[in-house]
């Protein structure tokens, strides 16, 4: 099978804290997590967050695997090239989590045997995924080398009970053990009968910021200095090197105790995706952009929730959206259920659009559409869904999703 130059598919690693997330990617990529995030590689080759593998197939024997050579001893050939992301399982970063969640076609929803399914984070997860319209997931029942086949199986019974009416109600359920590198050749075999998502590249390119680097070392000689790196996901559309384009809402400025947002623009100096230098880029999978910027201004993240398009094809900036919002009928990720209360007049609410996270406060409320008044703008794209948390007990809790209309 002839394996494109860009990954097919971008997948997310989901799940509660300590199930083994970070573990099972290793073992699927052959790449440490301390890795994933490295700035400094060659060239633009960075990895947001993300580690690409091949997923070869076995001449021999036909299982599938990462390593040229089977457990059986045949060839394995290569047979797809996907990208992973890791994405945080703690309760207090769950507005990253629904940001991942913005630029991924499928998720690993891991799943822990030796504990009582599900945990907070595993429902709140799954929610997540579903309020963004994910529907391609795959659950990995972990650490199955901790608990006896009884166990096992139980905590399967409590898996099914729990996704049963979801998205996930016919996702497969993969028992495997990550540390012990039991199974994992089924997630492989999984995830290469997820369709690949039709792409659209007749639109005006619309690309998502979800990391953005400097990767000059220290002490590099100014005539030596590379452009800012910008990672993330093209929605849509075609980026080609040598375009011109326009990032919103840009690089915040703070005057006279007010802070303002300037569009930047720049020109594409380089395309990359994994090890592949790219002279076009379509929708898929993790992409980053060399550009002419001055380092600084995407140096630590700075640029990320951000938006690039063509020069004068975005739209503006915004300090006020209007969303329909669906409130679920529970809090997500409390122990104990808790009923959603409504919406409330110059409430404050944590808002998830695309990979930009922003407060919002209440203005107006008109049946399920909801006026907010933005503290930091977004590029409000129509059709956007929209992740809402309100803040109980100092922890934002997910309520509810939204779409901008």
């Amino acid at each position: 099978m002839e394996i494109t130059k860009q990954p097919v598919l971008n997948i997310g690693m989901v799940g509660h804290i300590d199930h083994g997330k970070t573990t099972l990617l290793s073992k699927l990529t052959g790449k440490f997590a301390d890795t994933h995030s490295e700035e400094l590689k060659r060239g633009i080759t960075i990895k947001l967050g993300y580690a690409d593998i091949i997923i070869r197939k076995c001449k021999k024997c036909d299982s599938f695997t990462r390593e040229k050579t089977c457990k059986c001893g045949g060839e394995a050939e290569p047979y797809e090239y996907v990208s992973f992301v890791d994405v945080p399982g703690h309760e207090m970063l769950m507005a990253t989590m629904l940001s991942g969640a913005a630029i991924i076609d499928a998720a690993l929803l891991v799943i822990a045997a030796n504990e009582p399914c599900p945990r907070p984070q595993t429902k709140e997860h799954l929610i997540a995924l579903q309020a963004k319209g994910l529907k391609n997931i795959i659950i990995v029942q972990n650490k199955i080398d901790l608990v006896s086949k009884e166990q096992a199986l139980e905590n399967c019974k409590q898996i099914k009970k729990f996704v049963n009416g979801t998205v996930a109600e016919n996702a497969p359920i993969i028992p495997v053990s990550a540390q012990q590198e039991i199974n994992i050749e089924s997630i492989f075999e999984e995830i290469t009968k997820i369709p690949i998502p039709k792409r659209d590249t007749g639109s005006e390119p619309i690309f998502f910021v979800a990391r953005s680097f400097d990767i000059n070392r220290p002490g590099t000689n100014a005539k030596y200095l590379k452009g800012g790196v910008l990672g993330g996901i093209l929605h849509q559309g075609i980026f080609k090197v040598g375009d011109m384009i326009e990032i919103k809402p840009g690089m915040s400025v703070k005057k006279h105790e007010k802070t303002e947002y300037i569009p930047l623009r720049t020109k594409i100096l380089g395309l990359q995706a994994g090890n592949n230098q790219l002279e076009e880029a379509i929708p898929s999978g993790s992409l980053a952009i060399q550009t002419e910027l001055d380092p600084y201004l995407t140096k630590s993240d700075n640029l990320v929730g951000c938006i690039v398009g063509k020069e004068k094809q975005l739209p503006d900036a915004v300090f006020s959206m209007k969303i329909k919002t669906s409130l679920f009928k529970e809090v997500i990720g409390t122990e104990k259920a808790q009923a959603v209360e409504p919406i409330k007049i110059t409430e404050p609410l944590l808002l998830s659009i695309n990979t930009s996270i922003s407060l919002g406060i209440v203005a107006k409320i008109k049946g399920n559409e909801t006026d907010l008044s933005l503290r930091i703008p977004v590029v409000a794209l129509k059709g956007s869904k929209v992740g809402i948390a309100r803040n109980m007990q100092g922890h934002w809790r997910l309520i509810g999703y939204g779409e901008i209309f």
